[in-house]
């Protein structure tokens, strides 16, 4: 009788058969630390003008900040996650957590743009194991029959990231100050580092993680899932880090930028709930349908660029369609069977952020070239090369989807219950935030001035 496995990273005696009190609250922290995740990695897109005014550097210099913790992220992920694979889940979930947490800080006191990018690393590293870990976990802590919804849940917490942690971040930054703003979050992430590691279940690591080789990967059908993955986010972070410049540059209020990133991160969610509609059914036309989508949005936005109005449109329908993808792609990758769960997710991470890395870059050097009008048309071309691997890759993503039952995430009703879990946690999220930033202004202001010279008597 086998006591190993080669398509589960723990035993399966370690697999609960019914969903616990503790399942249900290790779900919830992971969805809070999802969120955070994400409004850590992706702040300075909304921040991007004030920061750089006060650092010094222009704005596509400040965009080098996304690069550096995406570059982190996109070489450290699969190394990282296959080096703790034997740790204990929570331990390592928790350090990301703390991880942030460091980053966040670093980032809020930094005297110089140096610096800044040096805290920036500190995160990429902690986002390096936290999305490759934070997927398998979850699915892990309940029954196989619900893996799938987890995983929907993971990435709800991502998307409401986007729709309300970026945003909020911004509106306090335009308020109190982006200081004061990044220094909320490090003390959020603290906290919920604290409830992680008395809350959350207690999950092993695993004996002997399945990797796999490039070859393999290619065989499978996972490397086109990681090819095609990586140039999707490169052509979407093209524009995307840009994107509040780009609205201003429309005509929108600068006051207004984080409504603006409120309306269009809502427009995601419409996307995460097609997602869960059509992951099962028609995974492969359903990204198809998405990436296309995208691509002709950038090919419309420098011809609206004059109207404000027209620019929001066509924006919000590119984010609908592009909050489609994180579900699609993490899913296809799972499904080919290449390798252990985590390592897939490990995969995915890293090229979404060798995508977010060069996204980033092209899109400086696009900008300094051509201007913010005209940015959408070097991120549609990337999206164009996205597109044609998922219509060739016809293994990584197959006319019939896999009939396996524990990948499920059709599920409407467990997508939907996951974002009211996290959406009902917002209110004491934003309480919280406007308790901390008081004192976290008090301490920048504090080390503003010793900066500059004046007596601190």
């Amino acid at each position: 009788m086998s006591t190993t496995t080669r398509t589960s990273a723990v035993p399966t005696h370690t697999r609960p058969i019914t969903v616990t009190t503790g399942s249900i609250v290790g779900i919830a922290v992971l969805g809070l630390a999802t969120f955070f995740a994400i409004t850590t990695e992706l702040m300075p897109v909304g921040l991007l003008g004030t920061m750089s005014r006060d650092l010094g550097v222009s704005e596509s210099t400040m965009g080098v900040v996304v690069t550096v913790y995406a570059a982190a992220v996109a070489l450290l992920a699969l190394p990282l996650t296959s080096f703790t694979a034997r740790l204990p889940r929570k331990t390592v979930l928790v350090a990301t957590l703390v991880g942030y947490a460091v980053s966040n800080v670093m980032v809020a006191l930094a005297p110089s743009f140096a610096v800044v990018c040096a805290g920036r690393v500190v995160g990429g590293v902690a986002h390096a194991l936290f999305f490759s870990v934070a997927s398998a976990y979850a699915t892990r802590i309940v029954p196989p029959r619900l893996a799938g919804r987890a995983i929907a849940f993971v990435y709800s917490g991502s998307s409401l990231g986007f729709v309300l942690g970026v945003p909020i971040a911004t509106w306090v930054a335009q308020t109190i100050g982006w200081r004061p703003a990044v220094g909320a979050v490090a003390v959020a992430s603290a906290i919920l580092a604290g409830v992680a590691l008395a809350f959350l279940p207690s999950v092993r690591g695993a004996s002997s993680p399945h990797i796999g080789s490039p070859r393999a990967w290619a065989r499978t059908g996972l490397l086109s899932v990681v090819v095609a993955d990586l140039l999707l986010f490169a052509g979407h972070y093209v524009v995307y880090t840009y994107i509040g410049p780009y609205a201003i540059d429309a005509g929108l209020d600068a006051a207004l930028v984080s409504g603006a990133l409120l309306v269009l991160g809502a427009t995601g969610v419409i996307g995460l709930w097609l997602a869960g509609l059509f992951v099962d059914r028609a995974p492969r036309q359903t990204l198809i349908a998405a990436v296309a989508v995208m691509a002709a949005a950038f090919a419309v936005l420098p011809f609206v660029h004059g109207s404000l109005l027209g620019t929001m449109v066509v924006a919000g329908v590119w984010m609908a369609a592009n909050g489609t993808t994180g579900t699609l792609f993490m899913a296809a990758a799972i499904r080919t069977g290449g390798v252990s769960p985590d390592i897939a997710g490990a995969l995915v991470n890293g090229a979404s952020n060798i995508g977010i890395a060069g996204g980033a870059a092209l899109g400086g050097q696009a900008l300094s070239a051509v201007g913010l009008q005209w940015l959408p048309f070097a991120g549609g071309a990337v999206l164009l090369a996205s597109l044609g691997v998922v219509v060739a890759a016809r293994k990584g993503f197959p006319v019939h989807t896999h009939a396996q039952e524990h990948l499920s995430t059709s599920s409407l009703e467990a997508i939907t219950s996951s974002l009211a879990v996290v959406t009902t946690s917002v209110p004491t999220i934003s309480r919280a935030i406007q308790t901390v930033t008081g004192s976290v202004a008090v301490v920048t202001g504090a080390v503003r001035t010793r900066r500059s010279g004046e007596p601190t008597t």
